[in-house]
């Protein structure tokens, strides 16, 4: 009885385990693939990113908004076939996410786009608009400083890897950050370095394919 027990349990210990696997996606551009683990612990923002893209959602859309030393993002529907002079950052899916913050801002960090305080005070989601950070290495004298005028007391582990790998701490708690880089970070810089027109639209186009790798 107590063996058939602790097996009992094992079993159930195996099926929590395969239910908290980590979700993984990759995203193909022509300076390469990035791949990216989705954190468990935004379960919003990592089904409906998982849904979009086991639909095909980002396939053939640009990373239309480029900002080097910061970040790159995309994700607008309306980007798809764009015209060269055509302004993007306003397309949606026709609803938002909940606001699940918490994860820091380092590089190579995935997060949701959104719209401003003033006309989203709970901090809701983009149903599909993305950033990937770039941003820059930080001091810890001047990540405290950061940290002092958010109301944000860093970890040592943090204040070292945002000073080894850098990031953007000034987004810290303002934004949901729902996955991160685990191969192809250099591809990031890639794409930042691009040159882009008013607006921070790269002059040449800079397309996405976005698979699930499990």
């Amino acid at each position: 009885m107590i063996k058939k027990l602790l097996l009992l349990v094992a079993i159930i210990g195996i099926i929590s385990s395969c239910g908290e696997s980590v979700r993984r996606v990759q995203v193909q551009t022509e300076f390469g693939n990035m791949t990216f683990e989705l954190y468990n612990s935004t379960p919003l923002h990592r089904d409906n990113f998982v849904k979009l893209v086991s639909e095909g959602f980002y396939d053939d859309l640009l990373f239309h908004r480029v900002i080097r030393g910061f970040m790159v993002q995309g994700g607008d529907p309306q980007s798809k076939n764009a015209t060269p002079e055509q302004r993007l950052g306003t397309g949606g899916t026709g609803y938002t996410i909940g606001a699940e913050i918490g994860a820091p801002h380092f590089k190579g960090t995935l997060a949701a786009a959104r719209t401003p305080d003033s006309m989203n005070p709970d901090r809701q989601s983009s149903g599909c608009q993305f950033y990937i950070v770039q941003g820059r290495p930080y001091a810890p004298d001047e990540l405290n400083r950061v940290g002092q005028s958010k109301g944000i007391q860093y970890s040592e582990a943090q204040v070292l890897k945002y000073a080894d790998i850098g990031g953007t701490p000034q987004l810290d708690m303002d934004y949901s950050v729902f996955g991160e880089i685990t191969e192809g970070i250099e591809v990031i810089d890639k794409i930042a370095s691009v040159q882009t027109q008013p607006g921070d639209r790269p002059l040449q186009d800079v397309k996405m394919k976005v698979i699930l790798l499990n």
